[in-house]
């Protein structure tokens, strides 16, 4: 196996931290995951435990830091979706200037909100060959947890001030995810990361502006698409996604029956939704090998 190797890049002139996780064994230009989290996660918050596993398999990967959260530059815990969509682009340009990568043989992957960027940045860019969402968040309207009247009422609040609120947070505690038990699985998920330099803070300003509901996108994206839900997630309700899948042209769902929205970083269920995650790769995108050397025929 390959060491994985830090890198940087440029998005809206600020610089955003990386790990590059050279292939095994493939012959280049070989495919490329690129990897990242949505809202505050970061790379060490156990995306490596996906990225590694890929490159095992051949496959290179990508895994970065927003602007302002982990290891990047920028305003700290400023959050937008279009300037994380800003930050996509810049890295998916990154991952094609590099040499021995295959640019039209770009894969988006991302988690919970990153799923949703996912899917837009696939959509945004019609080189990229595939995309993968686990545990999506895709549509604010129709998956986020409904919180108590009192609680929204708070998160607006915040947002009319310009202030911020905690990424995670109890059910009756103003929060971007105060689902049940959705502190308790965030919290186990940095725990298991690598030295994580996550914050419980993100800004509030957001929720004024335009809905993120990539969800849009779904109905006409070109490339095939890999939706994995968690049958009980509570955090990302899961039949908006699954709909979205159905209706999407080159979908495949896969449902991971009493799965959480933080089961899916280790233990079995990491397990299973790697295995459908690596045989997608295989079938899309696949590594291309060296074939083996053939025989001189005899005269």
């Amino acid at each position: 196996m390959n060491e994985r190797e830090e890198a940087t890049f440029t998005a809206g002139g600020e610089q955003c931290a990386a790990w590059w996780y050279p292939a095994n064994g493939s012959t280049p230009p070989g495919p490329v995951v690129v990897l990242a989290h949505g809202l505050s996660g970061t790379r060490r918050d156990r995306l490596g435990a996906f990225a590694e596993r890929f490159a095992a398999a051949g496959f290179a990967a990508l895994v970065f830091d927003h602007r302002g959260f982990g290891d990047s530059g920028g305003e700290p815990d400023l959050f937008s979706p279009a300037r994380q969509l800003e930050d996509w682009a810049a890295a998916i340009a990154y991952t094609r200037s590099l040499p021995g990568t295959d640019p039209d043989r770009i894969v988006t992957f991302g988690s919970s909100m990153g799923g949703g960027n996912a899917l837009a940045a696939a959509a945004a860019d019609r080189r990229v060959a595939a995309a993968i969402s686990q545990v999506p968040f895709l549509d604010i309207h129709t998956q986020a947890h409904r919180a108590p009247l009192p609680v929204r009422l708070r998160m607006l609040s915040a947002a009319l001030r310009g202030g911020h609120l905690p990424a995670v947070g109890q059910p009756h505690e103003a929060a971007f995810i105060n689902a049940p038990d959705g502190e308790r699985g965030w919290r186990h998920v940095v725990a298991i990361g690598e030295d994580s330099r996550w914050r419980n803070r993100v800004s509030a300003r957001w929720l004024l502006r335009r809905p993120f509901r990539p969800i849009r996108a779904a109905r006409t994206l070109h490339c095939p698409w890999l939706v994995c839900v968690g049958g009980a997630d509570q955090v990302a309700a899961p039949g908006p996604a699954i709909r979205a899948a159905r209706r999407a042209p080159h979908a495949e769902l896969r449902i991971y029956p009493g799965v959480d929205h933080f089961d899916i970083y280790d233990g079995p269920e990491h397990q299973a939704l790697v295995a459908d995650q690596l045989d997608f790769l295989d079938r899309h995108v696949g590594a291309r090998r060296s074939p083996p050397v053939a025989d001189t025929p005899s005269r």
